[in-house]
């Protein structure tokens, strides 16, 4: 049987690059745009944050189908025509003259980021390079974190230099000159189906009965872990779109009010690299339940900013540092929570119970935000309601981790 292929550096290097335009151009694109769309079409804060959050929603419901396509080899076409779709709608939106349009071009562009940012990109490289996917993941989620650091001070710049119509003309360049032709010409020869990986699956190694999967649905471990990974889907994705109006208010100059926000996709990289070391130095079960914690910390800092006055800096520069470095490693823990606490034969399935409360959760935050603002306190309620919900999730793994320990004792690590 001949051995599957290892990581292409050339492959992944080049759809790592298109992931930086993807997630640069398209996910943090809103927060510079919000202020002046909300000027130009007359919305208020909530009307504007709706059009992230239907966003949001589409792209999360059309990740099983998106997922089902690339399973059948479609791959190719599902990221050639999802950077085509980004581009597109990235013209349109330039020519947006009413809140409807506006909608609904957030609503399709929604559905074109469900075919090109992480979670296509990873199933891409797990199926092409099923004995080394893992490098290969790392590499693109690297590149992936600095997608705030590259964009919002190169949209900034644009939106100055050329108003935010004429610099959405820009960003469409970049998916249509770029990405387009880089996923068309790259994923040629997609496998109809999974390459077989020829190493054991230590999911499915283990020697302990399998149960059935309506079993660990109704477990308390899987319902624990589904609070986890859904409050922090909440909190996580809610900032990014407020993230520079927040700053702005709170006093903030244009250079500040922009670069907080980029440097916290460095920041995150940082930890991607500590949690690397972490796997190999430190208690894995430990580590999981102290890199949440980071969460709830630089929201505190955030919170307490407006209130220091001159020392306000530092504290927004703390937020940058918890939050950011828990932000990247959390990618890592929801993504092998259910492996490690709930059960490993039926992983697949698990995760993908919880694909549509993580979709609601990363549309609805955005908007409850906005909802929560006021002109008199500004985002201080929705940021409080972020803390207690992080806390409310950080309880809930801790409760899976103590209730899954002596099941988990009984596994081999692999």
């Amino acid at each position: 049987m001949p051995q599957p292929p290892q990581h292409d550096r050339h492959l992944v290097g080049w759809m790592s690059l298109t992931q930086l335009i993807s997630w640069g151009s398209v996910f943090y694109l809103f927060a510079l745009l919000m202020a002046p769309v909300e000027q130009a079409l007359g919305m208020n804060r909530a009307e504007s944050s709706l059009a992230f959050s239907l966003a949001m929603l589409v792209e999360g419901l059309m990740a099983y189908p998106v997922g089902r396509w690339i399973d059948r080899g479609h791959e190719r076409a599902v990221m050639t025509l999802g950077s085509v779709g980004l581009g597109v709608c990235l013209l349109l939106l330039s020519r947006v003259e009413t809140s409807t349009m506006f909608y609904a071009v957030w609503m399709v562009m929604g559905a074109a980021m469900a075919g090109t940012l992480y979670a296509p990109a990873f199933a891409v490289v797990t199926r092409r390079f099923p004995n080394d996917f893992r490098r290969a993941i790392i590499t693109l989620t690297f590149l992936g974190g600095l997608a705030s650091t590259v964009f919002i001070p190169l949209i900034s710049w644009l939106i100055t230099l050329l108003g935010w119509r004429h610099a959405l003309w820009c960003l469409a360049a970049l998916h249509l000159l770029v990405c387009v032709p880089l996923h068309a010409v790259l994923l040629q020869g997609a496998p109809k189906r999974p390459v077989r990986s020829l190493q054991p699956d230590c999911a499915s190694s283990h020697k302990s009965e399998s149960s059935p999967l309506a079993k660990h649905l109704l477990s308390a471990p899987f319902l624990l872990i589904g609070v986890f990974v859904v409050l922090m889907m909440a909190v996580t994705a809610a900032l990014p779109a407020h993230m520079v109006s927040l700053l702005r208010e709170n006093g903030l100059g244009e250079t500040w009010a922009i670069a907080i926000p980029a440097s916290i996709g460095a920041i995150q990289v940082l930890g991607r690299l500590l949690l690397y070391y972490f796997e190999h130095h430190f208690d894995l079960h430990r580590a999981n339940r102290l890199i949440p914690c980071l969460i709830p910390l630089g929201l505190a800092a955030l919170l307490v900013a407006p209130w220091v006055g001159s020392a306000q800096i530092y504290m927004l520069m703390l937020f940058v540092l918890f939050f950011g470095m828990g932000n990247g490693m959390l990618t890592i823990v929801k993504g092998t929570a259910i492996a490690e606490y709930v059960n490993r034969d039926h992983v697949a399935s698990l995760n993908g119970a919880l694909g549509t409360p993580m979709a609601l959760a990363r549309a609805g935050a955005p908007l409850a935000l906005g909802l929560l603002w006021n002109q008199q306190v500004g985002y201080a309620h929705g940021l409080w309601l972020m803390l207690g919900l992080s806390v409310v999730a950080i309880t809930a793994l801790v409760m899976a981790q103590r209730l899954s320990g002596k099941n988990r004792r009984s596994q081999p690590r692999v």
